[in-house]
């Protein structure tokens, strides 16, 4: 039986989750890509809290163009919020593509994964 596009991610987003984990000192970067948009939240797995979030919402441009500059967002607002080093959660997706932008963009502007 094949899988459907959403229930392999879902499959590949339940495997990634079992070994990463974000905490206090080192939260996760967690995306989420649409048709439409992408975006990126700094989570805090242990308190349940979300730290920071970014959205292509926010930026204009073509969808990589978007993808950078949310990067380059969630990087300098969860830099605002004293956090340096974090965990990367491609959420399923593969790592390239938009979700390769983003997290190039983030490491651009100071992130460290």
């Amino acid at each position: 039986m094949a899988f459907s596009k959403d229930s392999r991610r879902r499959k590949i987003r339940k495997r990634i989750r079992a070994t990463i984990s974000g905490s206090a000192q080192t939260p996760r970067l967690a995306v989420f890509r649409s048709n439409k948009e992408i975006y990126a939240q700094v989570i805090d797995d242990i308190s349940g809290k979300t730290l920071a979030a970014a959205s292509s919402k926010d930026v204009d441009g073509t969808k990589i163009d978007q993808a950078i500059q949310v990067g380059k967002l969630i990087s300098e607002k969860s830099q605002a919020a004293g956090i340096s080093n974090v965990v990367f959660d491609r959420g399923g997706y593969l790592y390239h593509g938009r979700v390769k932008a983003l997290a190039e963009g983030a490491r651009e502007s100071g992130l460290k994964f």
